[in-house]
């Protein structure tokens, strides 16, 4: 195979701005407007890639909004020159340029990927194991508020044809077991609900919550900050458990498994540093048996499309749900990239992605890498 070169890499910033009211979940965090680093891969045989990281904020977990840009141009420097469908020498290059900083080598890594299917002539999920589905169910996040706010928000997004939840909980126990049980009233038998605390309980409080619930059907998602701490609260509830912060690669999936902790995951694509990584972790958890959610801390056209293809070749047995952020704001940067329909999303066929970026929407670069 003649071998291709990255010969130059653009950075662009675009920032979103959330349809409905402020978004807030536990510890206080809360965001109305979402910043992204959109990048663009370049190669010596003129094909071209997208990724886009769009973090949740800087302090939900390990990415800096502002950091994004620096971070890609020192990684950025020493990916000139390499093939970008050598995905692990890729990853290689990536993490000896930086250790950790996953956040900034994601969208490097979706862009690589990009290129790759559209050198192969097939879509990335073709090239990531597989097409298992057309399209997908969707979840809705629940933004934390009252009960009262809360039931009615799932009431109105039932109407767009969602049945799975995500509700953002963490708070006054008191409170959130009154907001897991009016939400739970209001949605049918085969309807799907999370009670996400976002690691913002303490381990009492999340006891007091999983017992006050244990009669209702709701999956507890990352109760605490610890792995000890999360094991403990599992010991004391039968509800089903989903580890989500912790999973930052194989190793802590592997040590939180062998000890028992959870049933799913939840496995993001920027903090395990972009699709070759999630797709690893994915692989490992389908063999052990997990459900899995697959998403981002935010998405836009480009980040969430990224994910359909992580879905689109997961085996449907082992997938538990995801978003579609791209869908939470008006600015669209990719008019023809997948988009939700009656709380679906499809898995494009095209090749690479399957999407093109309106460069005119982007604006100028923010730095360039040549």
């Amino acid at each position: 195979m003649p071998r291709m070169k990255i010969t130059r890499i653009e950075v662009f910033h675009v920032e979103y701005e959330l349809i409905e009211r402020l978004y807030v979940w536990s510890r206080g965090q809360a965001v109305k407007t979402m910043p992204s680093t959109v990048v663009k891969v370049m190669t010596d045989e003129g094909l071209v890639g997208w990724g886009e990281n769009c973090p949740l904020g800087s302090a939900y977990m390990d990415s800096y909004p502002a950091g994004i840009k620096t971070g890609i141009e020192v990684i950025g420097r020493n990916l000139l020159g390499e093939d970008p469908r050598q995905m692990d020498r890729i990853n290689f290059t990536m993490d000896a340029s930086i250790a950790g900083h996953n956040y900034c080598k994601s969208p490097l890594d979706i862009a690589c990927w990009d290129i790759a299917g559209k050198a192969a002539g097939q879509p990335v999920c073709v090239l990531l194991g597989g097409r298992y589905v057309e399209d997908y169910p969707l979840y809705r996040p629940i933004s934390m508020g009252s009960p009262e706010l809360m039931a009615a928000d799932i009431e109105r997004f039932m109407g767009e044809g969602y049945r799975r939840f995500q509700l953002k909980v963490g708070g006054d126990p008191r409170t959130d077991i009154e907001r897991i049980k009016q939400t739970r009233d209001v949605l049918g038998p085969d309807d799907i609900l999370v009670a996400d605390a976002n690691t913002g309980w303490t381990m009492r409080d999340a006891i007091r919550v999983v017992n006050a619930v244990e009669h209702l059907d709701v999956h507890i998602e990352q109760p605490c900050r610890s792995l000890r701490e999360c094991m403990n609260v599992r010991q004391n509830t039968n509800r089903p458990m989903i580890i989500d912060e912790l999973i930052t690669d194989e190793l802590p999936l592997i040590d939180a498994f062998g000890k028992g902790a959870m049933d799913g995951i939840n496995i993001k694509l920027s903090r395990v540093g972009g699709l070759t990584k999630a797709a690893t972790i994915r692989n490992i958890a389908q063999a052990l048996g997990l459900t899995i959610t697959m998403e981002d801390g935010h998405a836009g056209d480009v980040s969430c499309t990224a994910v359909s293809h992580l879905v689109g070749s997961t085996r449907p047995e082992f997938y538990f749900t995801s978003s579609d952020m791209n869908s939470y704001q008006e600015l669209r940067i990719a008019p023809d990239a997948p988009f939700r329909k009656d709380g679906r999303f499809p898995v494009s066929t095209k090749p690479g992605l399957g999407l093109t970026v309106d460069e005119g929407v982007l604006g100028d670069a923010v730095a360039v890498i040549e």
